[in-house]
């Protein structure tokens, strides 16, 4: 019988902000989405990266960690690429960005009205 549960919630978001740090994601956004009614997810977390070796190595960190904590991706994609890699761990997606990309597409103000917490 296997007895390891998967990470979820505030948890999740907490282990993946401390590994970010500690790979140098910049800019760091928490965006809570709970109260936001007809979303598929509670949490969004959006960083960027200097270049796309740098977002491919955070993103490999964070897949890395959470798999040995028995919590598995739903979806992912653009690791190889490494220009926006989006992590999906269903409650809480990861979105790892280059600066040029994250301008672009600007994710924190699409819930302007939410709870935003920056990190670095």
């Amino acid at each position: 019988m296997n007895n390891h549960k998967p990470l979820e919630g505030k948890q999740l978001v907490d282990i993946i902000t401390e590994n970010l740090q500690e790979r140098l994601a910049e800019k760091i956004t928490i965006i809570n989405l709970q109260s936001v009614p007809g979303t598929s997810s509670d949490w969004f977390i959006v960083c960027q990266a200097d270049n796309t070796s740098h977002t491919k190595a955070i993103a490999e960190s964070v897949l890395k960690e959470l798999k040995a904590k028995h919590t598995y991706p739903w979806h992912q994609e653009g690791v190889q690429d490494g220009r926006w890699v989006l992590i999906d761990y269903t409650d809480v997606v990861v979105h790892i960005m280059l600066p040029e990309i994250r301008e672009y597409y600007d994710l924190e103000n699409l819930w302007k009205e939410v709870e935003k917490t920056t990190i670095s």
